[in-house]
């Protein structure tokens, strides 16, 4: 069961990360409700190359998760992983939590399209996310 939570949530990351490049290779199609924004304006607008710089995040955490289980091989102890996974897991909570502004459960400033997806979507991927990472660092970690 720990092996196909790992193997989800890895394919969880890989589409995240996919998305990403999709989104940096068609910004103008690909951001609207990617990023907060206050009257129809975005709080900030990432380059292509941060986008892509995202997405290989995004691909290292997948590769991390699936390490850790046994999936990939990428010689670091599991304990190291482990404590990764729990670093991983404590960053994707806080985002779901968010800053209490514009991102997160607890945001106040609503009624964008990013506010409407961050409150259906993104936020309780995250907190799905960071207990799915914690499991996985907890039943494999030494």
């Amino acid at each position: 069961m720990n092996t196909v939570l790992a193997l989800v949530i890895s394919l969880v990351f890989v589409v995240l990360a996919l998305w990403h490049f999709r989104m940096a290779a068609s910004p103008a199609k690909g951001r609207i409700g990617a990023v907060p924004s206050v009257g129809g304006k975005p709080l900030f607008v990432p380059s292509a190359s941060a986008t892509v710089v995202v997405g290989v995040v995004l691909l290292l955490f997948a590769v991390l998760v699936a390490a850790l289980a046994g999936l990939v091989q990428v010689g670091i102890a599991p304990k190291v992983l482990s404590w990764a996974c729990f670093a991983l897991a404590s960053g994707l909570l806080a985002r779901a939590v968010g800053e209490f502004k514009y991102v997160g459960f607890f945001k106040r400033v609503r009624g964008s399209r990013f506010a409407a997806l961050d409150t259906l979507l993104y936020s309780p991927l995250c907190l799905l996310l960071a207990v799915g990472v914690a499991l996985v660092g907890q039943r494999n970690g030494i």
